[in-house]
């Protein structure tokens, strides 16, 4: 577990205790103990146990080492301890009372054998490490290619290189034994320090690698699982899980270790059902078992032939067993009616009070969007008879312009007829008068306004000018008004 001080905080540190990457209680750190006996206080005649815990490598290894340096070491503390002809530098990850108990789990007996803490890391110690571990990647990278070189079966999952760089471990995984010999000797001139290589499971790769599991939470075996267990599909059956491969494995290609998490529980609670009850015999036909259901304490039978299945009671299929055994088959099953519909939501006394609560300026703005709505829409019923009625207005000019030509002609046809019996009184010749009409439509046709003749009267050089008003549609009309006048004559 973490304390609540495991956020992010300065320069993106962890603010846990000190911030230096880790927090009291070890929520921070890979396969952590949450320490439960750090804030109890210990007797004066106790003294405190010399030993503690130490981890490696962000927490994927730990080892236990004897505090001679009589100093007190507090948990995410950095030591420097004895190491394979050389030093190491580690976390102290549990002190106190607790480390007792994890030496009995781990079955590491109290000796003198046990390695020593040497003091307090310095700063060349710390510079020291971070110089051989940043050659880690690299180193992983190159012993895979000389592993594939000679021709070897196996894989490997991480290369963990001592604080001082005097050793090497790798940690490998292989389905069959694997001849290193040769390989050592590579390593060892290659990377000029002791190798040891270590054989681990796909289980413990995982592990080391890490992830997201399909639960959504980070891998058991990358945080708190150290010891793993085998997994059979026997603990799928027993649970009533399909054994789909893809489903019941985990990142590692291995059986899911949560499999075994309830199992117990589970064989806890098949002990009230029967074992010899997977096929009875009935007046229908002969059921058989499918399933079991041990939380409603329901087998199901479906008869042979059919799907459907019928949910008896524990009592009752034992039973149908009882009387199978006498020689008896029951005509009915007498299966339990399994209700599936909802439980009923309790009435909390809440009421829907949503819209009985107004306030007035909403009101107002409301008001005035449904008026300023209504004012467009009649703009708009408003624009489209005008819009109609701009189009008729050009016919309309066109007859209004008719109408007062129409007059005008009217009353120029009396005068045009006074004036031509005026003008035979007068005295122009007959010859004369029969050709100015021609002369004048020749005139009209070609737009030019017909010369005034001298000899003819004031009345006749009137004529042309009264002529001209007249539209040119209406020429012919004024030709045969003339024609009567011929004939008078």
């Amino acid at each position: 577990m973490a304390c609540a001080g495991c956020g992010t905080g300065v320069d993106g540190k962890p603010a846990g205790c000190k911030s230096n990457g880790g927090c009291s209680t070890g929520g921070c750190n890979r396969l952590n103990v949450f320490d439960w006996l750090s804030n109890i206080p210990l007797g004066d005649s106790l003294a405190p146990f010399d030993i503690v815990e130490v981890s490696f490598n962000n927490g994927s290894r730990k080892d236990f080492f004897r505090n001679v340096t009589k100093q007190s070491f507090d948990k995410g503390e950095m030591v420097t301890v004895e190491g394979v002809s050389g030093f190491d530098v580690g976390t102290i990850s549990l002190t106190g009372e607790l480390v007792k108990l994890q030496m009995k789990k781990r079955r590491v007996e109290d000796t003198p054998e046990i390695k020593k803490i040497l003091r307090r890391s310095t700063n060349d110690d710390l510079q020291r490490m971070s110089d051989n571990k940043a050659r880690e990647k690299e180193a992983l990278i190159k012993s895979r290619a000389l592993a594939r070189n000679l021709g070897l079966e196996m894989k490997l999952a991480e290369v963990e290189i001592q604080a001082d760089g005097r050793k090497a471990t790798f940690f490998y995984t292989a389905d069959d034994r694997v001849d290193f010999r040769e390989l050592i000797k590579v390593y060892a001139s290659e990377f000029r320090a002791k190798v040891e290589m270590r054989q681990i499971g796909a289980r413990q790769e995982a592990g080391k690698v890490g992830g997201i599991g399909s639960c959504g939470r980070e891998l058991c075996c990358s945080t708190w699982l150290s010891d793993f267990k085998s997994v059979n599909t026997t603990a799928a059956r027993y649970q009533n899980l399909s054994i789909n491969q893809a489903k019941l494995s985990g990142q590692c290609g291995r059986l899911k270790c949560c499999l075994n998490y309830e199992l117990d529980t589970y064989l806890d609670a098949l002990k009230e059902f029967p074992e010899d009850a997977d096929v009875i015999e009935t007046a229908a036909g002969t059921a058989h078992l499918q399933k079991r259901d041990i939380f409603k304490s329901l087998m199901w039978y479906s008869f042979e032939g059919s799907n459907k299945q019928y949910p008896l009671t524990i009592t009752r299929a034992k039973e149908i067993k009882l009387l199978n055994k006498q020689g008896i088959r029951p005509e009915d099953l007498k299966p339990v009616e399994v209700v599936t519909s909802k439980p009923k939501e309790t009435d909390l006394g809440y009421a829907d009070v949503v819209g009985q609560i107004s306030l007035k300026s909403l009101e107002k703005t409301a008001q005035k969007r449904k008026q300023k709505d209504k004012d467009k829409q009649k703009q708009q019923k408003g624009n489209e008879p005008k819009q109609a009625q701009g189009k008729n207005e050009p016919a309309k000019m066109k007859q209004d312009n008719r109408q007062p030509e129409k007059k005008q002609k009217q009353e120029a046809r009396p005068q045009q007829q006074q004036q031509r019996q005026g003008g035979n009184n007068n005295g122009p010749k007959p010859g004369n008068q029969g050709n100015q009409p021609k002369q004048e439509q020749g005139n009209r046709q070609q737009g030019q306004q017909p010369k005034q003749q001298p000899n003819q009267s004031g009345n006749q050089g009137q004529q042309p000018k009264q002529q001209e008003k007249r539209h040119p549609k209406h020429k012919h009309k004024h030709h045969k008004s003339n024609q009567p006048d011929k004939d008078n004559k």
